[in-house]
C-alpha cells in the first residue's frame, strides 16, 4: 500500500524488512500491511512566545523578558530528522511546542541570569532587527510551505489521475477479454457443430453405400441361387433322360420277351434274379459308403466356404446318381446268360429284372437320405433359400 506526504511532513516506516526505519519527508513510501507500521511527523514551522517573569541579573535586578522563538525540523537534514523522531515521534504539534517551550524558557532564563543591565540595554536595539530578520524569515518559510504545499497536491493529484486511468485501461481490458471469450465460445460451438454435422453426413452416406452394397450382395445371390435352380432342373431332365426313360424302354422291351418265354424255367430265373439282387445291394452299399465319403468331404468344403445350401447339396447329389445307377446296372451288362423261375405269381421273365432293377434304384434316395441326412424328394419340393 502506497503512503504520501506534503513536504511539511515526514513518514517514518519501521518493521519488517525496515531496520532502521525508513524516514521519507515530503513523499511516497511502499507499507505492507500489518507486517510494517508507519508514522507520521509534521515539519511545521513553530511560533514560541518564551515570557521569563522577573529574572535576576548577575547583578541582582529583576527583570522580565518576553522572547519570540521559531523551532522547525529540517527534514533534509537525516540526523536532526532522526533526533527528532526519537523525541518527538508519536507526539502531537501542541505536546512538540510545549516541550519546546519549557527548553526555550530554560535556556532563556540562564541567559538573563548572566547578563548585566548594559548588556540588556545594548541588546534592546538588536532586539528590532531580530524583529524584521523574523518576519523575513517567517514570510519566505510560509511561501515556501505554500509552494510545497500546492506541488504535494498538484503530485498527488498527478498521481490519482495515474491510477484513474490505468484503472480505466484495466476495466477496457478485462471488458475486451470478456467479450473476446464470449465470441471464442461462439465460434467454437459453431465450428463443433458443423464438424458434427458433416461427421453425420458421412456416416449416412457410408450407411447409404453399405445398404446398396448389401442389396447388389442380395441381388447377385438370388442370380446364383436363379443359376442353381435351373442347373437343377437341367440334371434332373438329364437324370429323366438317361436313367427313368431307358429303364422303362428296356423294361418294356423285356416284359414283351417275358410273355414270349414263361414256359421256360422260372425257378432258376428267380435264383439267378435272387442274385443279381444281393449282388445290386452289395454294390449300393458299396457305392453309398464311398457316397458317405463324398459326403463328408462335401461337408467340410461347405463348412470352409460356409455357402453350401441345400440346394447345392441337391446339386451334387443329382450329379453322382447317374454313376449310382451306371454301377447298379453295371452287372446285367455283363451276364452272359439270365435264367427266370416263375413260382407263379407276379411278374416273369425280363419284366422282373427290370422291376428288380427299378426297386433297387427307387431304394436309392432313402439310402442317401440315412447316410447324408439330406432328403432329394423333400429339397425338390421345397422352395429355395436365397442367403
Amino acid at each position: 500500500m502506497f503512503f504520501t506526504c506534503g513536504p511539511n511532513e515526514a513518514m517514518v516506516v519501521s518493521g519488517f524488512c525496515r531496520s532502521p526505519p525508513v524516514m521519507v519527508a515530503g513523499g511516497r513510501v511502499f507499507v505492507l500491511p500489518c507486517i510494517q507500521q508507519i508514522q507520521r511527523i509534521s515539519l511545521n514551522t513553530l511560533t514560541l512566545n518564551v515570557k521569563s517573569e522577573k529574572v535576576y541579573t548577575r547583578h541582582g535586578v529583576p527583570i522580565s523578558v518576553t522572547g519570540i522563538a521559531q523551532v522547525k525540523i529540517q527534514g533534509q537534514n537525516k540526523e536532526m530528522l532522526a533526533a527528532a523522531c526519537q523525541m518527538f515521534l508519536g507526539k502531537t504539534e501542541a505536546e512538540i511546542a510545549h516541550i519546546a517551550l519549557e527548553t526555550l524558557e530554560g535556556h532563556q532564563r540562564a541567559i538573563m541570569a548572566h547578563m548585566t543591565v548594559e548588556d540588556y540595554l545594548h541588546s534592546l536595539g538588536k532586539a528590532r532587527t531580530a524583529q524584521v530578520q523574523k518576519d523575513a524569515r517567517i514570510g519566505e518559510a510560509e511561501a515556501k510551505r505554500d509552494a510545497g504545499i500546492r506541488e504535494a497536491k498538484a503530485k498527488q493529484e498527478k498521481v490519482s489521475a495515474q491510477y484513474l486511468s490505468e484503472i480505466e485501461m484495466a476495466k477496457a481490458q478485462r471488458d475486451y477479454e470478456l467479450k473476446k471469450a464470449a465470441y471464442d465460445i461462439e465460434v467454437n460451438t459453431r465450428r463443433a457443430q458443423a464438424d458434427l454435422a458433416y461427421q453425420l453426413q458421412v456416416a449416412k452416406t457410408k450407411q447409404q453405400i453399405e445398404e446398396q452394397r448389401v442389396q447388389v450382395q442380395v441381388v447377385e445371390r438370388a442370380q446364383q441361387v436363379a443359376v442353381q435352380e435351373q442347373e437343377i432342373a437341367r440334371r434332373e431332365k438329364e437324370l429323366e433322360a438317361r436313367v427313368r426313360k431307358p429303364a422303362e424302354a428296356e423294361r418294356y422291351k423285356l416284359e414283351r420277351l417275358a410273355e414270349a418265354e414263361k414256359s421256360q424255367l422260372i425257378m432258376q430265373a428267380e435264383a439267378e434274379a435272387e442274385s443279381v439282387r444281393m449282388r445290386g445291394e452289395a454294390e449300393a452299399f458299396a457305392i453309398g459308403a464311398r457316397a458317405r465319403a463324398e459326403a463328408e468331404q462335401m461337408a467340410k468344403k461347405a463348412e470352409a466356404f460356409q455357402l453350401y445350401q441345400e440346394a447345392a447339396q441337391l446339386d451334387m447329389l443329382l450329379e453322382k446318381l447317374p454313376q449310382v445307377a451306371e454301377e447298379i446296372s453295371g452287372p446285367l451288362t455283363s451276364a452272359n446268360k439270365i435264367t427266370l423261375v416263375s413260382s407263379g405269381g407276379g411278374t416273369v421273365g425280363a419284366a422282373k429284372v427290370t422291376g428288380e432293377v427299378l426297386d433297387i434304384l427307387s431304394r436309392l434316395p432313402e439310402s442317401v437320405e440315412r447316410l447324408t441326412g439330406v432328403s432329394i424328394s423333400q429339397v425338390n419340393h421345397k422352395p429355395l433359400r436365397t442367403a
